[in-house]
């Protein structure tokens, strides 16, 4: 049994007092650095937040083989109809020649979209769930839009919570999947999505969400609700968007998948403009941005 135990009050003023005697400090945001000069009389460097190299988009025969695997348990990703040849291999989203090992990916199939959680009050997934039901609703009207298998991954206190709600959705064109991954299959879901969602609001305002950092290393185009310094990582309107509630991120939903896939679309221009962005990874920002200050220090 622990003695002794420091109350925040107590951490807060040591981390003060030897923050202020550091020869170095580093900070996740500008908005978090600004904070620390201001509040803590403590200079910081930024340094932010990089994905590591296994988060890139995935190749198209590996998106089926996830597509496949993921098929066995969750029905989401299982073909609607079997194939008429015995030697092509389908799922939701693609196909493939056994003879020839070719994949390309079905015409009409629906839209992957994802979004990672771990199930606290850190995030309201009610936002999301409103705004799929808008846009079934849309679809249902006759907007040329597509069929949509919602991806939800984690595990979290929140979860079973949400499940809850979630089974008692009876959408005809929105299906949901709440899986826990495995470590490797994880990047190789995000690189073959089609949309990242991201919910995760910042309690200190401070600090970045790393799961759009890892969907931007896929080149996956996010949509994501705002906070104060959001903006250091999602460019509305430049490589993703913002959004404030439900029907604002309904609104996103069906500009971004209408007439999908569409190669001219705004949901491609948004990973064009991934593609051609400086994506450094984390051992790369670590050697251009912190090695040089430690080495000098």
């Amino acid at each position: 049994m622990d003695l002794w135990r420091p109350f925040p009050f107590e951490v807060t003023v040591y981390e003060k007092f030897f923050g202020r005697l550091s020869h170095l400090n580093l900070c996740v945001t500008n908005a978090m650095r600004e904070d620390l000069a201001e509040n803590w009389c403590i200079r910081a460097v930024t340094v932010y937040d990089k994905p590591a190299s296994f988060f890139k988009e995935t190749p198209l025969d590996l998106q089926h083989e996830l597509f496949m695997k993921l098929s066995h348990t969750y029905s989401p990703f299982q073909s609607c109809s079997a194939p008429s040849d015995p030697s092509v291999e389908r799922s939701a989203f693609t196909e493939r020649d056994c003879q020839s090992g070719v994949v390309r990916r079905l015409h009409g199939r629906p839209a992957l979209l994802v979004s990672s959680t771990s199930w606290t009050e850190d995030e309201d997934f009610s936002i999301l769930l409103g705004a799929l039901e808008k846009f079934e609703q849309l679809t249902l009207s006759g907007d040329s839009l597509p069929s949509l298998v919602c991806v939800i991954t984690g595990k979290g206190p929140l979860k079973e919570h949400y499940r809850h709600l979630i089974s008692q959705k009876h959408l005809r064109h929105v299906q949901f999947c709440t899986p826990w991954l495995e470590a490797e299959d994880y990047p190789l879901l995000l690189g073959s999505a089609d949309l990242g969602v991201c919910l995760h609001m910042s309690s200190s305002g401070l600090d970045l969400p790393m799961k759009v950092v890892d969907m931007f290393g896929c080149c996956l185009p996010v949509c994501a609700v705002n906070f104060k310094c959001l903006h250091e990582l999602v460019r509305h309107g430049e490589n993703g968007l913002v959004f404030k509630d439900a029907e604002e991120l309904a609104a996103q939903l069906q500009m971004l998948f209408l007439k999908f896939p569409d190669p001219d679309g705004k949901l491609n221009q948004f990973r064009k403009e991934l593609r051609e962005s400086e994506q450094l990874r984390w051992d790369e920002s670590w050697q251009r941005t912190v090695f040089p200050l430690v080495t000098h220090k």
